[in-house]
């Protein structure tokens, strides 16, 4: 949980239900390496959304973990956090603090925010001055136990009116998904 000194609000929410989701995560085999049809996912959902970035995020006490992500130019994941940046290589985790998917986590909705600096709110987390993030549409995961596993989501540098349209379309993405990670669960992952 961070507090912005200035503004005295509660920037990251907390979250009570990790512990537990962390659990789940391990039984699912998700959370710690990047899943080849998570990546895939990302991309149909820019392709969808007409996004740059897309991921499949899950979260635990410390951090996000972006077991699928896609950005613009790219058949491949890429890094979004720069500073994670170790030698080129591909970075998948960003702080909890970073970022809009743990509240849509601790609210268990979906969450559009067409352009964060219309929220104050928002406008002071870190991914808006460290990476430029602008827009943001996400869905949480919710699985057959009631655990909000983590989200899938949208982001864009440039503000975007995600509209209502936005909103179902990254609804039934996020349902689509839960149905693709059952299905795993049953296969074993």
């Amino acid at each position: 949980m961070s507090f912005d000194p200035t503004s005295h609000l509660l920037l990251t929410p907390e979250d009570a239900e990790a512990p537990n989701r962390v659990v789940r995560l391990r039984e699912l085999g998700l959370g710690e390496a990047p899943v080849p049809e998570f990546d895939d996912f990302a991309r149909h959902l820019a392709r969808v959304t007409g996004a740059p970035y897309a991921m499949v995020n899950f979260i635990d006490e410390e951090q996000q973990y972006f077991a699928g992500l896609y950005a613009p130019g790219s058949d491949q994941a890429v890094e979004l956090d720069p500073s994670s940046n170790a030698g080129g290589s591909v970075g998948r985790v960003m702080a909890r603090d970073h970022g809009y998917c743990p509240h849509v986590i601790v609210r268990r909705k979906a969450l559009v925010l067409e352009d964060v600096c219309d929220y104050p709110r928002f406008a002071g987390n870190p991914v808006v001055d460290e990476i430029g993030i602008r827009s943001y549409l996400g869905a949480p995961l919710i699985d057959r136990t009631g655990m909000a596993l983590g989200t899938v989501c949208v982001v864009d540098q440039e503000p975007r009116p995600w509209g209502r349209q936005g909103l179902e379309t990254i609804k039934s993405m996020a349902a689509d998904l839960v149905e693709q990670i059952h299905r795993r669960e049953h296969q074993g992952p």
